[in-house]
């Protein structure tokens, strides 16, 4: 099995709480509500949202994705940071074992934070993940992360 790393970084006017509450604690009511156009439902299949949870997204109709499953691997609230792990799915699944994820929200100096995630995809034995299949995902992901920046910026009562 092969481990293929990858990491990403984005800054936002944000604070980092909002952002963690948002994006890590609260995404199950968050992103449904924001983005319904792309995703259908987030719930919890086993747990409460505290480690060892397995949280399932239900994408909308008509994506090349009907869903995903994250176990919950760690959340740590005082540092702002989560590790979690794509256990399932309907399509990336061919060439991927899974792929263990870190997220941090760091301060930045203008009272906004750095927004790092790390992800590492263990391939299958013999199977080859080509750059535009994660760049995908990613891009997918840093979507994310904007909107989620662009509804907390209209409205700053919001996970305050």
């Amino acid at each position: 099995m092969a481990v293929t790393c990858y990491t990403q970084e984005f800054k936002t006017p944000i604070a980092p709480s909002r952002m963690f509450k948002a994006l890590i604690l609260d995404s199950h009511n968050l992103m449904p509500k924001i983005v319904p156009q792309g995703i259908k439902s987030i719930e919890f299949i086993e747990g409460d949202g505290g480690v060892g949870s397995i949280k399932q997204t239900n994408f909308a109709e008509g994506g090349h994705l009907k869903y995903l499953k994250h176990r919950i691997d760690t959340i740590d609230i005082e540092n702002l940071v989560c590790k979690y792990t794509l256990i399932e799915g309907d399509v990336v699944f061919d060439k991927i074992e899974f792929v263990a994820y870190e997220v941090k929200f760091e301060a930045s100096s203008d009272g906004g934070c750095m927004c790092k995630m790390t992800s590492e995809y263990h391939t299958k034995a013999g199977a080859e993940l080509k750059e535009e299949d994660i760049k995908q995902g990613k891009d997918k992901a840093m979507g994310l992360y904007k909107v989620v920046e662009e509804y907390l910026l209209a409205n700053s009562d919001v996970y305050a």
